[in-house]
């Protein structure tokens, strides 16, 4: 004899409530996988609980936001606003951008280039000379301005050393000076200057 059928309506015994729902979320998610893979569907499927869990499940073959903006495009459904679609639309458009971009690096760097036309292969050639020339005048700069800051480094220490030796010959200077006021000090006499009376007298000898 078979089971009677089961009036759909809310359980109220919360413990039961919440068996039901974890052997049916069960099924659901087990039927979903089973026609993703036996009718090549695309299948997706949420389910959030009373207590605010979510279930969720989406087919290999495409992910949830592709699904969802599928069936915004057949339903007709708008799923999100007008501040959501732009901003959709202006991450496909860098997308967009960024994969241009990272082509054309590659065909400057001389990869991908078996699909372009002659046309496109002078434009990628006039693109690396102009970049050639480019690098080429900056490091030429940075030559430049290395010998002058190398030229500024070697003037600078000449006068460095050439202030050195004059602070050396200063030093041995005085220090010659000290050692013969200690000489003339010790043997108790002491050079006196001529004075002017008496020079004059020698040079009146001296041509006399």
């Amino acid at each position: 004899m078979g089971r009677g059928k089961i009036e759909i309506k809310r359980i109220e015994n919360a413990n039961n409530r919440v068996v039901t729902f974890s052997k049916r979320r069960n099924g659901l998610v087990k039927k979903a996988k089973e026609i993703t893979v036996l009718c090549d569907a695309k299948v997706a499927l949420i389910i959030f609980a009373s207590n605010g869990k979510m279930v969720d499940y989406c087919c290999p073959s495409m992910d949830l936001g592709a699904m969802l903006d599928q069936y915004q495009k057949l339903s007709g459904k708008k799923l999100w606003d007008a501040k959501h679609e732009n901003l959709s639309n202006e991450i496909d458009r860098i997308k967009k951008e960024n994969d241009s971009l990272q082509l054309e690096l590659r065909h400057l760097k001389g990869e991908d280039i078996q699909s372009l036309n002659l046309k496109n292969l002078m434009a990628v050639e006039h693109a690396i000379e102009h970049g050639l020339d480019k690098v080429r005048d900056h490091q030429m700069e940075l030559l430049n301005s290395k010998r002058r800051n190398d030229k500024m480094i070697m003037e600078e220490h000449r006068q460095l050393t050439f202030q050195l030796q004059q602070q050396d010959m200063a030093i041995a200077s005085n220090a010659r000076g000290m050692m013969m006021r200690d000489h003339d000090g010790q043997f108790g006499y002491r050079v006196q200057p001529i004075q002017p009376n008496l020079q004059e007298k020698i040079m009146s000898l001296v041509i006399d």
